[in-house]
C-alpha cells in the first residue's frame, strides 16, 4: 500500500489516520460515464440578514467571506466556500407591520419594496441589499429572489400569513404580483447591479401557515398555474429573461405522489405533463426543473433511498434542484434539529443528505435554509447574536463541509460515476466524483465511522500525482494538502475532497 506524502500542514491530521488505516476501499471512477449537471449550490438570506447586513463592517464582510470568498490563503487555504447562488428573501412587508402582523418573532418578519400606499421604496431590505452586492463582489453571479407570502397590499386578509390554510392570494391578483416581481427585479438591479435569474414565487405551499410563525402562503396546483402564467405573462411582456423556479414543495413525496393533500401533491406531473390541465412546461420564463425541500425525509438511510428514487424516476428529463434544508425534527432518532451545533455530528448528518440527494436523487442543485442564524437549532451555516446592530459571529463544521462541495464543485460540473468495491464500507464510506468544466475532477469522501479508511482512487484519465487534498473534521476547516499516487487514508468523522486535474 502506497503511503500519502503530505504537506507539512496535513502531516498532523494525515499520518495519525494512517496509523489507523485498513485494507484500501477501492473507489472506481469512470468520467465517461456522465449523470447531472450540477447548476449550483447556494444558501439563504433569511431572516437575519436583515439585520446583519447593517452591522460593523469586520463582522458582516467577515460572514461574507465565509459564505462567498473562492480566495485562498499564501499556503492554499480556502478563505469561505465559495457559494455559487445566493437567495434572496423578497419580503411581504410584515416588519412595517409590527406586533400587528400577528407574527410575534421580530426576526421573522421581513420588509417590503411595496408599501401598503402602493408606493415603492428601494431603501428597505437594506441589510440584504448589501449582502446582494457582497456576493456579487466575490464572485456570485447567480442569483434567486424567492416570496414566502405576496406583498400585504394584495394578500386577501392584509397579512402575510394566512387564514385556516386558505391560500391568502385571489385570483385577480395574480396579475398585481407578477408586476411587483418585474418591478423588483429592475429595482434591485438599478440598486445593487445584481440581476435575479430566478424567481420563486411560491414557498412549501402543501402547509397551512395559519400560525403566524413567519411569513408564508399556501396554494393548490391550480393557484400556482394561475400565478405562475400570469407571471411569465408580464415577464414576456417586459422582455425579462429571468427564470421562474416552482415549486418548493414542502417534502420530496410531493412531487410524485399525492400524500395527503390530492390537490397540492403529483406536481412533476400536474406541471410538466403536456397532458396535465396545469401544464406550464411551454411558458418561455418558467424553468424547465422543478424544486422541493428535503425535510422529513432523510431518515432512516433506506428511506430516505427509495424516496429519492422515486424522485428521480418521476423526472422524465427535467431538472430536480433540492432548494432547501435544514435538521428539522428527531430523524428517526438519528439527529435531533433542537440545539446548535457547531461541531461534526450535524455536519457529518448534513453531509449524508446532500449525498443522497445528489447521487440517488440527482439533484442538479443543492441549497440550504439559513445562512445566518440567531436560534439555538440546526438550521444556520453561520449563528450570530440575537442583537440587531452588532455581536458576535461563529462559524460552523456545516459551513465548511457544505464547503466540500460549493467550493470545488462548480456551476457547469458533471456528475460522473463513482463505485466502491466493498460493499461493507458504504454504511461509513461514502464517494461522489465531479468534473468540472476546467477539466479537474473533484471527488468527495465522507467517512462518518470512528476509525480512519484507506481508499485508492482508480481512474485512468487521472494525471498521475496532480491530488490535492481538503479536509474538514473536528480540528481543521478545508485544510490543504497533496497526495502522492493514488492512496490515502481519510480521517475519522470527515469529509475530505480531492482535486486532480485530467490527462488530456
Amino acid at each position: 500500500m502506497k503511503k500519502v506524502i503530505c504537506s507539512l500542514l496535513l502531516c498532523g491530521v494525515l499520518q495519525a489516520a494512517a496509523s489507523q488505516s485498513s485494507t484500501p476501499i477501492q473507489v472506481h471512477i469512470d468520467l465517461q460515464h456522465t449523470a447531472q449537471t450540477i447548476h449550483n449550490f447556494a444558501a439563504s438570506d433569511a431572516w437575519a440578514c436583515q439585520f446583519t447586513g447593517n452591522w460593523p463592517d469586520s463582522k458582516r464582510m467577515q460572514i461574507a467571506d465565509w459564505l462567498f470568498s473562492t480566495d485562498t490563503s499564501s499556503s492554499g487555504q480556502p478563505s469561505g466556500i465559495g457559494l455559487s447562488m445566493w437567495r434572496f428573501n423578497i419580503g411581504a412587508g410584515s416588519a412595517e407591520q409590527g406586533d400587528s402582523s400577528g407574527i410575534k418573532d421580530e426576526w421573522r418578519r421581513a420588509e417590503c419594496f411595496l408599501g401598503a400606499d402602493h408606493n415603492y421604496n428601494w431603501q428597505k431590505q437594506a441589510g440584504q441589499l448589501w449582502f446582494l452586492q457582497a456576493a456579487k463582489a466575490r464572485g456570485v453571479t447567480r442569483f434567486l429572489g424567492f416570496l414566502n407570502s405576496p406583498p400585504i397590499a394584495f394578500t386577501s386578509n392584509g397579512k402575510a400569513f394566512a387564514n385556516h390554510g386558505q391560500c391568502n392570494l385571489a385570483p385577480d391578483k395574480y396579475e398585481a404580483v407578477g408586476n411587483f416581481l418585474k418591478d423588483v427585479i429592475r429595482g434591485v438591479q438599478k440598486k445593487t447591479g445584481v440581476t435575479l435569474g430566478y424567481i420563486s414565487p411560491v414557498n412549501e405551499p402543501q402547509w397551512d401557515w395559519s400560525d403566524g410563525g413567519q411569513e408564508g402562503c399556501p396554494y393548490n396546483n391550480e393557484q400556482i398555474y394561475g400565478l405562475a402564467k400570469s407571471i411569465d405573462k408580464k415577464f414576456n411582456e417586459d422582455q425579462l429573461s429571468t427564470s421562474i423556479l416552482i415549486t418548493e414543495a414542502g417534502q420530496l413525496n410531493y412531487l410524485y405522489s399525492n400524500e395527503n393533500k390530492p390537490d397540492k401533491g403529483m406536481q412533476i406531473k400536474a406541471f410538466f405533463d403536456p397532458h396535465s390541465t396545469t401544464y406550464l412546461g411551454n411558458h418561455k420564463n418558467i424553468y424547465q426543473g422543478i424544486a422541493a425541500h428535503s425535510y422529513f425525509t432523510t431518515s432512516p438511510a433506506d428511506t430516505a433511498t427509495a424516496i429519492r428514487k422515486r424522485v428521480f424516476a418521476a423526472l422524465n428529463g427535467i431538472a430536480f434542484w433540492q432548494s432547501e434544508y435544514c435538521i428539522l425534527g428527531n430523524n428517526a432518532g438519528e439527529m435531533d434539529g433542537n440545539k446548535a451545533d457547531l461541531g461534526m455530528d450535524a455536519a457529518l448528518y448534513m453531509a449524508r443528505v446532500i449525498h443522497t440527494d445528489l447521487t440517488v436523487a440527482n439533484a442538479s442543485a443543492w441549497q440550504w435554509w439559513l445562512a445566518v442564524s440567531p436560534y439555538d437549532y440546526k438550521d444556520g451555516l453561520i449563528y450570530v447574536d440575537r442583537n440587531k446592530t452588532d455581536g458576535q459571529i461563529h462559524d460552523t463544521k456545516m459551513l465548511w463541509v457544505f464547503g466540500n462541495y460549493s467550493r470545488f464543485v462548480r456551476p457547469g460540473a458533471k456528475r460522473v460515476m463513482a463505485e466502491l468495491n466493498d460493499s461493507t464500507a458504504g454504511k461509513n464510506i461514502l464517494v461522489s466524483a465531479y468534473k468540472n468544466t476546467d477539466n479537474c475532477v473533484n471527488i468527495i469522501v465522507i467517512n462518518s465511522g470512528t476509525t480512519a479508511s484507506t481508499i485508492a482512487i482508480q481512474c485512468k484519465e487521472l494525471r498521475n500525482k496532480s491530488m490535492r487534498s481538503y479536509t474538514t473534521n473536528a480540528q481543521e476547516n478545508l485544510l490543504p494538502g497533496y497526495v502522492s499516487g493514488n492512496t490515502l487514508s481519510v480521517p475519522p468523522r470527515s469529509v475530505v475532497t480531492l482535486t486532480g486535474k485530467i490527462n488530456k
